[in-house]
């Protein structure tokens, strides 16, 4: 357990000297409450460490696990479903997501691009929520997809980005930057794991495949698809 827990305060230190850096050099002044500061690093440090353990206990051999059983089971079908639903599910209990989805629906109101009520803003940060975990489940399935027929993954790329740029340009200037923010806000500390475990698995399952190739890149389209459909969101919200 000592080695797990100095690798996390290894990991965390950077972060620990800029704040103190900038608060004792730059500002010139005492750390306040530097107690509270030294129990809030302390659980930091703890959980951390243990979240690495579960994703190295836990979620990666499920993820593979499921990969291979499905890849053996030969059924596209279901292999397809269980994609989709992994990636929007993970999505759904992501907490930057969910953050980002209330800060979102704040800012929105006080904008007056929705009511400012209560009832408003939960519906918005809901339908936000729902809506990239829709993308993300559907990034995860055309994944998915890319691996089994081994299709290149720089071209799906290239003509995503290329509906990126075509549907910004009409959009509305509101919802833009909360769309390429929800892309990256999706791959965070519950989808990674399991979709790259997914990947990696799936890859080393099926014959002809190369897991360092085409076993990466789930990511990618997880990142991707998110700023198209919440575009499209605004587009129908706005």
């Amino acid at each position: 357990m000592a080695r797990p827990l100095i690798s996390s305060l290894r990991d965390l230190l950077p972060v620990i000297v800029v704040v103190v850096f900038f608060q004792l050099v730059v500002l010139q002044q005492p750390i306040p409450n530097l107690l509270q500061l030294m129990s809030g690093i302390l659980l930091v440090v703890l959980g951390l460490t243990f979240f690495i353990n579960g994703l190295e206990m836990g979620l990666f051999p499920v993820g593979e696990s499921l990969a291979h059983a499905l890849a053996r089971k030969g059924s596209l079908f279901w292999l397809l479903i269980f994609a989709f639903l992994l990636g929007f599910g993970t999505t759904v209990a992501e907490p930057a997501l969910i953050a980002v989805a209330e800060e979102a629906s704040e800012v929105a109101a006080q904008a007056g691009a929705i009511a400012n009520n209560l009832a408003a803003q939960e519906a918005y940060a809901e339908g936000l929520r729902l809506t990239v975990a829709f993308a993300v489940g559907i990034a995860i399935l055309i994944g998915v997809i890319r691996i089994v027929k081994g299709w290149p993954m720089h071209w799906m790329i290239i003509a995503g980005y290329v509906m990126v740029v075509i549907i910004t340009s009409f959009a509305p200037s509101e919802i833009i930057g909360i769309a390429y923010d929800s892309g990256g806000v999706t791959t965070s500390t519950i989808t990674v794991p399991l979709v790259t475990a997914l990947g990696v698995g799936l890859a080393s399952s099926i014959r002809g495949r190369n897991p360092m190739i085409d076993g990466f890149g789930l990511i990618a389209f997880a990142s991707l698809t998110p700023i198209i459909f919440v575009m499209i969101f605004g587009m129908v919200v706005h």
